[in-house]
């Protein structure tokens, strides 16, 4: 699977880009977020990686995305636990270990419902954990609260 970034822009956010990063592997999840984001009016870029190592080259800016501005970093990163390749708690201790990525505000999206996950994820750094809601409109109100808070409420160190 390829990583591909949509295009939202909203015209007041053109000279701060706030870009979410989605980590997910399933393709009904990622469509799920991508159209609850798109219904709830959130108009960042939107950056999807399909596993946890592509998620790591896209973060430490190597492999094919040795490249990419460095300048830009997510605002946000939605990350799954159950990933290919490297699964979501190895990649939130990568981030959480790097100085370039440690302040950086993750929020374990999942259909986890393993207390373990749960205490780890926090352990390691987690700023917030959610359950995917089986119900549409649940998880569409989730992606809301979500986007208002870290998109537009929470303030980051520069």
């Amino acid at each position: 699977m390829q990583l591909f970034i949509l295009h939202y822009f909203n015209e007041s956010m053109m000279s701060e880009k706030k870009i979410i990063l989605i980590v997910e592997d399933n393709p009904d999840d990622e469509l799920l977020t991508l159209t609850a984001l798109k219904d709830n009016n959130i108009k960042n870029d939107v950056v999807v990686a399909h596993d946890g190592e592509e998620a790591l080259e896209y973060l430490f800016m190597t492999g094919k995305f040795k490249d990419r501005d460095s300048n830009v970093f997510p605002q946000v990163i939605l990350l799954d636990l159950k990933l290919p390749k490297v699964d979501g708690l190895e990649v939130l201790q990568k981030i959480r270990s790097h100085n370039l990525t440690k302040l950086m505000p993750v929020v374990i999206l999942t259909s986890s419902k393993e207390e373990a996950d749960l205490m780890k994820s926090y352990q390691l750094g987690a700023n917030s954990y959610i359950r995917k809601p089986v119900d549409f409109e649940q998880f569409t109100q989730a992606i809301k609260t979500l986007g208002l808070y870290w998109l537009v409420l929470n303030e980051l160190p520069d």
